[in-house]
């Protein structure tokens, strides 16, 4: 007969809990590293605009793996409850990085009237992004006003403007500056009417992007009910049902439950993706531009 599982927090259950804590960090620093593969510019941001949030959320994936080990003794079971910890939140709450992308949007748009309105006071492109940098939404002027930093610096139209599309890390911005880009080679009066499009083009891009998160509002709440019922009945399950779980105490009853956890993960990731509003494809150079290059800098009458 298969004893029962060990819930005491003897020396052995506290090794397996260090262990499982361990593996678990392991193994989500090698997840981590393998969905490294997004551009280094977009990581970098997003690591600095979230580290304490980052850090939190390890802190609560290792209490959530040592608890879980030293409740149960099963080293999967700390792995696989250090893991829910770290990606769940992502399944059940908002999406915070569609918002963003919503609001730089809007951003975006608002920048381009304010530079039709700008240039059609018979100002030169580049004297119309110098008045604007200050006046940009909040959701881009960082961007906007290294844009203005650099021109006022001795930077060429041409190669700031690759800059701040890259900054932007935006379809609808790269839009914006592929315009402004063919502006500052061969001026064009028609460049205010553009603008004025492109910003038109802008918020019904964006109002999209709201009436598709809107539609999908109903899926995200199906799939939180999904997960939580089944986190729900599973833990249930460990602590009111004791004997029935003892079987998972056995190294190969271990292997099973790896095997259920990666089942219900594959499913909880699926779900995910469901919900999820997937960012187009950028058009423009996805590489930094160096300003030291001649080639990045662009024909010398770039300026405007």
């Amino acid at each position: 007969m298969v004893d029962a599982v060990n819930f005491t927090l003897g020396p052995g259950t506290a090794a397996a809990a260090l262990f499982g804590v361990g593996t678990g960090i392991g193994v989500l620093l090698i997840v981590l590293g393998w969905r490294g593969t997004t551009p280094r510019r977009r990581r970098l941001r997003t690591r600095a605009a979230g580290d304490p949030r980052r850090l939190a959320r390890v802190a609560i994936a290792a209490a959530a793996g040592a608890v879980t080990g030293a409740l149960t003794g099963w080293v999967v079971g700390a792995v696989l409850a250090g893991l829910a910890a770290w990606f769940l939140p992502r399944v059940l709450g908002r999406d915070p990085e569609h918002a963003r992308r919503v609001a730089r949007i809007e951003a975006i748009a608002s920048w381009t009237e304010m530079l039709r309105d700008t240039l059609s006071a018979a100002a030169g492109l580049e004297q119309a992004v110098l008045a604007t940098a200050q006046l940009a939404p909040a959701a881009i002027q960082a961007e906007v006003c290294e844009l203005a930093a650099g021109l006022e610096g001795g930077d060429r139209l041409t190669t700031a403007l690759r800059r701040l599309g890259e900054r932007l890390d935006d379809p609808v911005g790269d839009l914006v500056v592929a315009a402004l880009l063919l502006a500052a080679e061969q001026p064009t009066r028609a460049l205010g009417e553009l603008l004025g499009s492109l910003a038109e083009s802008a918020r019904g891009h964006a109002a999209m992007r709201m009436r598709v998160d809107a539609g999908r509002a109903r899926t995200r709440t199906s799939v939180r009910v999904i997960v939580g019922t089944t986190l729900a009945f599973a833990a249930a399950l460990v602590v009111l049902n004791r004997d029935y779980m003892a079987a998972y105490g056995t190294a190969t009853g271990q292997l099973v439950l790896l095997g259920i956890g990666g089942l219900f993960a594959a499913g909880f990731a699926w779900l995910t993706r469901v919900v999820r509003v997937e960012q187009p494809d950028r058009f423009l150079a996805t590489e930094p531009i160096d300003p030291a290059l001649p080639a990045a800098a662009g024909p010398q009458g770039g300026r405007s």
